[in-house]
């Protein structure tokens, strides 16, 4: 489940971040010029000019017909966020209050349709 940005830089597609004129390249890897930063998470910054493209991926879903976007996964449950907009539907769904407006739950990963990855 992948919601950040992704940079395709020499062939390869990796976990970015932009940060003004570079882009920051991720690997679960060792590999030229990418420095480790923590056990198994390695960096390495490159001149925005150079990255072929830059997105923003998310996952999306729907459960129990709602619409919502997948924050995450673990042990068979997905992390999600709701996007419908509708208070009705977050009480009726107990989903937890993240921030204003923004409302949370994990939900069954066997309960999930229509996930699909989209670039923002």
């Amino acid at each position: 489940m992948r919601d950040g940005f992704v940079a395709r830089w020499q062939g390869r597609e990796y976990q970015a971040s932009p940060d003004g004129d570079d882009v920051r390249l991720y690997q679960s890897e060792p590999g030229e010029g990418f420095e480790e930063v923590r056990p198994g998470r390695y960096v390495r910054v490159v001149p925005a000019s150079e990255v072929d493209d830059l997105a923003y991926v998310r996952t999306t879903c729907t459960w129990q017909g709602q619409p919502f976007i997948v924050l995450g996964e673990h042990e068979g449950w997905l992390r999600v966020e709701y996007t419908g907009g509708r208070w009705p539907v977050v009480r009726e769904m107990g989903l937890e209050a993240f921030d204003f407006g923004v409302y949370q739950g994990w939900a069954p990963a066997n309960q999930v349709a229509d996930l699909r990855e989209q670039r923002v």
